[in-house]
């Protein structure tokens, strides 16, 4: 009878080294990304700027604004982005105006929308490129002075602003 050389020892040392070196390409890539610098590099106080400006110290509510914006962006050069007002338009209270914000990019105002009562409802579908993997802000401002906010965290595959 043919004695086998292979042990149990021997193929859960295998499989452990095999899982190892599988690993290893994974972890090379989840190495934190260095940050950008120069002009693709975010500008908070741009952002925190036009938040400020939009909101003119009034409160946001989380209510009343819808953001669809898919979670992973395969073209980060054109992430479909929609924002719409759920509140009722009436001709006593509409919603003026509606910003889309990109909190990492360089510059963070993507888009800004301004609407009348005659309007009937109040959204936008716009594409904005995204530098780095963040969260989209769309604000809406009502005539009644209700500051609506909305924010969904986007991954993208690669950069969109420098390409």
């Amino acid at each position: 009878m043919a004695r086998h050389s292979t042990t149990r020892r021997g193929m859960v040392l295998g499989a452990a080294a095999t899982g190892a070196a599988l690993a290893l390409p994974a972890a090379a890539l989840a190495q934190a990304k260095p940050a950008l610098v120069g002009p693709l590099a975010p500008n908070p106080a741009e952002f925190n700027r036009q938040i400020a400006q939009f909101t003119r110290g009034a409160t946001p509510q989380a209510d009343g604004l819808l953001l669809d914006v898919p979670v992973l962006a395969d073209n980060p050069s054109a992430v479909p982005v929609k924002a719409r007002v759920t509140l009722p338009i009436t001709d006593k209270d509409w919603c003026e105006e509606i910003i889309v914000l990109a909190d990492l990019n360089p510059s963070p105002l993507a888009c800004r929308l301004q609407f009348t009562a005659l309007t009937g409802t109040a959204e936008a579908a716009v594409r904005v490129r995204l530098s780095q993997t963040q969260t989209i802000h769309a604000l809406a401002r009502m005539k009644s002075g209700k500051i609506l906010a909305a924010r969904q965290t986007v991954t993208v595959a690669a950069s969109g602003c420098g390409m």
